[in-house]
């Protein structure tokens, strides 16, 4: 009496398979799974949303270094986050909003915070659509309505021949002629520079921002990278000048969406420019303030 297999594929052989064998045929049936479960849960609309930073900025292989990010639609679901009060009141409403709307398997701490300023553009538009009303000023003081195009709101100008290396980026300072070293501000740097921030306003110490961003954002000076040393340089020897220097230098190779607009004055009808303000109604374009 002849026996038949169950699987004709499977391997025939007596010997036993080893642990790594073992293990490799786990990970492929994990991967299986998991890819299924992917393309279950990815049953709805999505868009590829253009960041900002081109993916320039993240490490080789990164889920970013495409330079894209995808994003699905806002639902009821998006909804109720963004009505959480608990949320609001601790603020990261937003956050767990543009968290639920990303496809692309991420860490979000990894994010620059140009790139994110684009989903959040990206999120408007995918929620309540892409015109967005607000109130702009001209230059002799009056205030007119218009409505903003979100879709056709550009990266901000930014020279990619000039800045080609990877993070972090040298810098030195005009007068003192001293190297720092500094690296964009990713999501996770942001979330330590608030907290420290919110510490020492807690403690009724003065906040000092500008010192405080500078401390998470220089990685090193002249080659030391200590936090202590860094702190001493940003709190006792970084001169007001040298310190305008080089905020300007990491604002040029930060890439960012350009928050402004050309708007015509209807009381003169001169050409100016104005910020676009993000407002409570940006993301809850119903509510009455």
């Amino acid at each position: 009496m002849s026996t038949k297999l169950v699987n004709e594929d499977y391997p025939k052989t007596n010997k036993p398979m080893s642990d790594n064998q073992l293990k490799k045929i786990a990970e492929a049936q994990y991967k299986a799974e998991q890819t299924s479960k992917t393309d279950e849960a990815r049953d709805f609309p999505t868009e590829i949303v253009e960041l900002p930073s081109k993916g320039k900025f993240y490490p080789e292989g990164h889920a970013l270094s495409t330079g894209k990010i995808e994003m699905k639609y806002m639902t009821a679901k998006e909804e109720d986050i963004l009505t959480n009060q608990s949320f609001i009141k601790s603020g990261v409403v937003l956050d767990k909003l543009f968290k639920s709307l990303i496809v692309t398997p991420v860490d979000y701490n990894d994010l620059l915070l140009g790139d994110k300023n684009a989903i959040m553009i990206a999120a408007r538009v995918l929620g309540y659509g892409k015109d967005y009303p607000i109130t702009v000023t001209d230059d002799d003081g009056n205030k007119q309505e218009v409505v903003v195009d979100l879709t056709k709101i550009e990266d901000k100008e930014f020279d990619w021949d000039r800045f080609e290396e990877k993070d972090p980026f040298t810098f030195k300072l005009p007068v003192s002629k001293r190297t720092v070293t500094v690296r964009h501000t990713t999501h996770g740097i942001q979330r330590k520079i608030d907290a420290e921030i919110k510490g020492l306003a807690k403690f009724k110490k003065d906040p000092a921002d500008l010192t405080t961003r500078l401390k998470h954002t220089i990685a090193a000076v002249d080659g030391d990278d200590s936090t202590g040393t860094i702190r001493k340089f940003v709190d006792n020897e970084l001169l007001a000048i040298d310190s305008r220097a080089l905020r300007r230098f990491i604002d040029e190779i930060t890439p960012d969406v350009d928050l402004t607009i050309q708007c015509l004055s209807e009381e003169t009808g001169d050409p100016f420019r104005s910020s676009i303000n993000v407002g409570l109604d940006f993301f809850w374009p119903d509510i009455k303030v």
